[in-house]
């Protein structure tokens, strides 16, 4: 199998992904918020990387079950439903709803992996099922996104790819006959050095913006592993949770 990581949805803009499986991660919060809204019953996931663009969108798909969704510097956009808090998606709020979403560096890192024959929502909450799938599917070759945070690298993203490639490929040591990049390599270095809880993803740049503008309580959600058997996938700009998965 041939491994390629990117740290940052700049670093995969423009990069070749016909044939590949993506698993696209922003855990601080993007696809974690995602597996959580389609976990409580949302129906399906519209990225979008404006704010414009995603007010135009809800309105044409209609209002009355659309709800607006996204964030800037970490806060809810200004006249939007829900921010990207993870604790917003709740059941009563989503369930059976739409949602358009646009995220300062989630939902450009769907954009980057749109040329992927399959684009996974990955995050801690969900990667032992996002593992399994690349287990048992026709993955091809396997590019991770990570989205990074404003076009640099993330702690937080990197760990949660390397822990999907060392359960993948069965640890870091030995030949487990992987073509890995160097990016690959380092993300899959981060798990003999950092151990996942809400403390670790506080000292990341990304946990520590949070925590800044009040929403630290948002890491013990993104910190959950494993909370969620579930994969998001997009098609044609729609995430969701496809009939075989359910």
């Amino acid at each position: 199998m041939r491994v390629r990581t990117y740290f940052s949805a700049a670093e995969a803009r423009g990069q070749e992904m016909s044939g590949a499986t993506a698993v696209v991660i922003d855990v601080i919060r993007a696809t974690s918020t995602m597996v959580e809204a389609l976990a409580n019953g949302a129906r399906a996931i519209y990225p979008t990387v404006s704010t414009e663009e995603a007010i135009r969108l809800a309105n044409t798909l209609g209002r009355e079950d659309t709800l607006l969704c996204g964030e800037r510097k970490g806060l809810k956009v200004e006249g939007f439903d829900l921010g990207n808090s993870p604790r917003e998606y709740e059941n009563e709020t989503v369930d059976g709803k739409r949602l358009v979403m646009s995220t300062t560096n989630g939902t450009r890192a769907f954009v980057a992996a749109q040329g992927a024959n399959r684009a996974l929502a990955g995050s801690f909450l969900n990667l032992g099922a996002v593992v399994d799938q690349l287990r048992t599917g026709d993955v091809g070759e396997l590019v991770l996104v990570c989205a990074g945070k404003e076009d640099h690298f993330a702690l937080d993203d990197a760990l949660c790819a390397g822990l999907i490639l060392d359960e993948l490929l069965g640890g870091t040591e030995g030949d487990h006959g992987a073509d890995l990049n160097d990016a690959s390599r380092v993300a899959l270095a981060l798990t003999e050095q950092f151990d996942l809880s809400a403390d670790f993803l506080e000292t990341t740049a990304a946990g520590a913006a949070l925590v800044k503008v009040g929403l630290e309580e948002d890491l013990s959600v993104c910190a959950h592993l494993d909370r969620h058997l579930l994969v998001p996938e997009m098609n044609e700009r729609m995430i969701h949770i496809p009939r075989s998965s359910r």
